[in-house]
């Protein structure tokens, strides 16, 4: 087998959605061919798949920017993921100093931190508070019912 994605059919570099058993058919677009590329399984799904599986994934490329001043976010909840019921997904960036509003979960927050430090400080329902300096490489996580605030560092 080569390096190309199996049961994949190219023209040129452009894979097309034709499995090996010769189903399938040209697609000239309109389409996003990276997008085919990163999604090979969704351009051309295996003969077993009965399409009732839903999409597990979205990107944050596809998701709106929420400009602040110290910073941005973005958002992936249960209404650009469906199966993403009990979670949320956010990526950010805050500049020294900046801080993110003061925001109450009712999903589950967990973080991973790429680079930086940042202070996380969380409040639940009982009023009890949780406060930790955070850097890279660190994770964390609050249950539902939070309300949580990032400064960065």
């Amino acid at each position: 087998m080569d390096n190309r994605t199996r049961n994949q059919h190219y023209y040129g570099h452009v894979p097309h959605p034709i499995r090996d058993d010769g189903a399938g058919a040209t697609d000239f677009g309109p389409r996003v061919i990276m997008r085919d590329l990163e999604n090979p399984d969704m351009l051309v799904p295996p003969a077993t798949d009965a399409g009732t599986i839903p999409n597990l994934k979205f990107s944050f490329s596809d998701t709106n920017m929420q400009l602040n001043h110290g910073g941005w976010s973005r958002e992936v909840t249960v209404r650009q993921l469906p199966i993403a019921t009990t979670l949320a997904g956010v990526n950010m960036r805050l500049t020294p100093g900046g801080v993110r509003e003061l925001h109450w979960h009712k999903q589950a927050e967990w973080a991973f931190m790429i680079m930086g430090r940042a202070r996380i400080t969380a409040v639940d329902q009982n009023g009890r508070n949780f406060i930790a300096d955070v850097g890279h490489g660190d994770l964390w996580y609050f249950p539902p019912r939070h309300s949580t605030l990032h400064p960065r560092a």
